[in-house]
Parts: C-alpha cells; sequence; structure tokens
C-alpha cells in the first residue's frame, strides 16, 4: 500500500517541481503519527512516507529532508527503547545500529540539502521516489 501511495507522490512532487507552490502545512500531527506507526508497526515507512507527503504538498524539500531526517531520529530512538523494555537486549548491535546511524545522518542529510538547488531537489527526490515504489511492487508481485 505504501508503495503504491509513495508511486503517485512521485508523480505529484515532479510535478511541483515545475511550480512555485508553498503553503502552509495542515494536519502535521495527523501526518507524523501514521509516519510513525507506519515506522513501528510496518519496520519502515516514516521517511518515504512523511517526506514525500510534504513535498508533494509543495514544502521546501531542504526544510523538509532536514527536519524529517532528524525526527526519524527520535522515532528510532523511542522504538529502540520500547524495543529494550519489551525484548530485553539480545538485538542491541543491531538497534546500537540504528540508532548511531540516524545520529550522523540527520545532521548530514539537513547540511547536504541545504546545498543543493530547490528544482534539482524536487526533481531528483520525485524520481527516486517513483524507483523505489516501483521497486518495491516489482518485488512484490514477481518475486513470490
Amino acid at each position: 500500500m505504501l508503495a503504491f501511495y509513495t508511486f503517485f507522490l512521485g508523480i505529484r512532487i515532479l510535478l511541483t517541481a515545475w511550480r512555485k507552490q508553498h503553503s502552509k502545512a495542515k494536519k502535521i500531527g495527523f501526518l507524523a503519527g501514521i509516519g510513525g506507526f507506519l515506522d513501528s508497526f510496518v519496520g519502515g515507512g516514516w521517511g518515504p512516507f512523511v517526506t514525500s507527503t510534504l513535498i508533494s504538498k509543495g514544502k521546501t524539500p531542504k526544510y523538509v529532508i532536514g527536519s524529517v531526517s532528524l525526527s526519524e531520529f527520535f522515532v528510532t530512538l523511542s522504538s529502540t527503547l520500547t524495543f529494550f523494555s519489551l525484548l530485553g537486549i539480545h538485538y542491541w548491535k543491531i538497534v546500537f545500529g540504528l540508532v548511531f546511524g540516524g545520529f550522523f545522518a540527520a545532521p548530514l542529510a539537513a547540511k547536504i540539502s541545504g546545498k543543493i538547488p530547490l528544482k534539482i531537489m524536487c526533481f531528483s527526490i520525485g524520481i527516486l521516489v517513483k524507483i523505489w515504489s516501483i521497486r518495491v511492487l516489482h518485488n512484490c508481485f514477481f518475486n513470490i
């Protein structure tokens, strides 16, 4: 379901790349709740779901990528603490790798996204979102 959704968001992001529309974000808490649920329950989706939705609504990619990456660190941290408290520390190396990687990836993503021109970033994100969606759909339907 997420791959279908992000495929159409990829198309919308590509259309957004050619127009200058920036609107005020609405229902951010609802979007964050769905993204957090997908990330924790399904095992991923915060980044693709939240980032592509915000960019497709015309938000500035530089702001979206940096803020979503930073918030993704806190989502991963809270998931980690929950897993530790419920499952114990049997898989601490994997969890530590996720938290450690997120700690360094968030500021790096914000810094890099601040250097790329807006149209190039929107176009690149739209293409990457579509490629990711097509890959997931292909694996789902043809690698059974």
